[in-house]
């Protein structure tokens, strides 16, 4: 079945086997499941080389031997890690972790990133990912999210949408500050302003904390209201996520129990996990991301940590996961990884506006400032080349937005229509919305010196945390044709500050998004007829 089968993989390719651009390592009773995968990514021009599991020197050698001839670019595994006895296994690689064992790690890191370094210099050549599964079950679930997700047609603006979870710190200044830094900039600077962002946090003091003892609730209505990615920053292990700490108890925020629980409404989201141990496939014990990606109704692919990952390291990594795919454009999740890992290596170099280098050189800053071993902060990186791993298809297509330029004023007074002309090369639904500019909030935060547990004061907790995510003050939705549109939006009364115009157009095939900052300003005063000033 295997020499067949790759007969028909090489030939349906059209080419040579040494001209491939992926190598997919994948054991015999695997492979007859995994045809509808290669029949698709033949479709889209792929030449794929099919090889058996072995011991990890022998799969390094396969790929090497295939890379000879310049073009290959992808390496898939399939088959699950943990189980050496197993036919099904496809083993990793253990490398010698020299940083986070001062953290308490073990001594070795599990990492595939040793199969796509090709020069032995430590840094990944190809994109690489692994389908972790135990039996065809596991593939099948895991396959059929994949295709699912590149050719859905549903282009609603969960596209469009990133959430994510945050933890609270309690690691000391240093680490503390990254972590709190590394969730700012997702929200502020790494993600565009046309990207809508949810957020949900751990901290019962924070406007972005949902009632503590629902906050397991609400992480999932995160994943399930469908959004291109869900992030968790913060502690992990490997079969659960940190706990909410209130006074006096606290509470559970999503482990490999919930996963039943899980249902999204849209094609299944991106999972990362800026966290230790969520993506720790080779122990004896399913971890938090296999079991997801696992899962029928999972993400369609997982990127986290084998063992203890480091704030410094994650935040770093963060940001060029945010530059390679909103800056960058890259149009493949193993793409994105590979070349986020690639620059993480590398001292800060400015892009096209400078939002890496600044947000890399905060961090450098931070961290050297509270070290107690700055001389290590560049190995810190390094390791973070091994710790941090794909579980899913590193050809995973991301679709890129197309842009809607936007002609509007850059001043409007509340109360008062404000009129702007769109620009779109597409079709479609197309909402736009008024929206205050993300980090500030349309109404006053609440205060909370004290924890109080009745259930007056936990519905308060709900409602201020649906108001910090409502940015939104005002929006329309119509069908609009591709070319030049005229649109009047209402700016209601209570409208104020800094605010943006956020456009977003669900098309056919495709999708697209634009923004353009605007200051609301009060109405203006005019003097009533005994001279006193008043708004109208």
């Amino acid at each position: 079945m295997l020499s067949l089968l790759m007969g028909c993989v090489l030939a349906a390719a059209n080419g040579p086997e040494q001209s491939a651009d992926t190598v997919v390592i994948c054991p015999s009773d695997f492979l007859p499941a995994m045809r509808p995968w290669i029949t698709h990514r033949q479709a889209q021009g792929h030449l794929i080389a099919v090889r058996p599991s072995g011991t990890a020197s022998q799969i390094r050698a396969s790929i090497r031997q295939v890379a000879k001839a310049g073009r290959l670019q992808y390496v898939l595994l399939v088959g699950d890690a943990s189980r050496k006895t197993d036919p099904l296994h496809v083993p990793t690689h253990l490398a010698k972790a020299y940083v986070n064992v001062r953290w308490g790690s073990e001594p070795e890191i599990a990492t595939d990133n040793w199969y796509a370094d090709l020069d032995d210099d430590e840094l990944p050549d190809l994109a690489i990912g692994r389908l972790p599964a135990a039996n065809l079950e596991h593939l099948r679930n895991m396959l059929t999210k994949i295709l699912e997700y590149e050719t859905s047609d549903d282009h609603g603006e969960w596209r469009r949408r990133i959430n994510l979870i945050a933890g609270v710190g309690g690691f000391g200044s240093l680490v503390d500050s990254v972590l709190e830094l590394t969730t700012r900039k997702f929200l502020t600077d790494g993600v565009p302003d046309s990207y809508a962002t949810h957020m949900t946090y751990g901290s019962w003091q924070s406007p972005y904390c949902p009632a503590p003892s629902r906050f397991d609730d609400a992480v999932i209505e995160r994943f399930n209201e469908g959004c291109l990615f869900w992030i968790y920053i913060g502690h992990g292990q490997r079969t659960f996520l940190d706990r909410v700490q209130v006074p006096g108890r606290s509470y559970h925020i999503f482990g490999k129990q919930d996963v039943t629980r899980l249902a999204p409404e849209h094609a299944a989201p991106i999972a990362i996990f800026l966290a230790c141990y969520t993506a720790a496939f080779d122990g004896p014990q399913e971890c938090l991301g296999e079991v997801m990606l696992r899962a029928k109704n999972g993400p369609v692919a997982v990127l986290g940590g084998t063992r203890v990952t480091m704030p410094y390291g994650m935040a770093a990594l963060a940001t060029g996961l945010m530059d390679q795919l909103f800056q960058q454009r890259r149009t493949t999740l193993g793409q994105i990884l590979l070349h986020a890992k690639r620059t993480l290596a590398k001292p800060p170099t400015k892009t096209a506006n400078g939002s890496q280098a600044t947000t890399r050189q905060l961090l450098d800053a931070l961290a050297v400032a509270f070290a107690s071993s700055p001389e290590l902060l560049a190995a810190e990186r390094r390791e973070h080349l091994q710790l941090i791993n794909l579980l899913g298809d590193p050809l995973l297509r991301i679709r890129q937005p197309h842009h809607i330029h936007i002609d509007a004023p850059t001043m409007a007074r509340s109360g008062n229509l404000i009129s702007l002309k769109l620009h779109s090369e597409i079709a479609g639904m197309c909402s736009v919305e008024l929206v205050c500019r993300r980090g500030q909030l349309r109404h006053p935060a609440p205060t909370r010196p004290v924890y109080i547990a009745t259930s007056a004061a936990l519905s308060h907790y709900d409602r201020a945390y649906q108001a910090a995510n409502l940015p939104t003050w005002s929006r329309q939705q119509f069908a609009i044709a591709a070319g030049s549109s005229d649109v009047e939006l209402q700016v209601p009364a209570a409208a104020r500050g800094a605010c943006q115009l956020r456009v977003y157009i669900a098309g056919e095939n495709t999708h697209a998004l634009g923004t353009s900052d605007v200051f609301v300003k009060r109405p203006a005063a005019t003097p009533d007829r005994k001279g006193t000033s008043r708004t109208r």
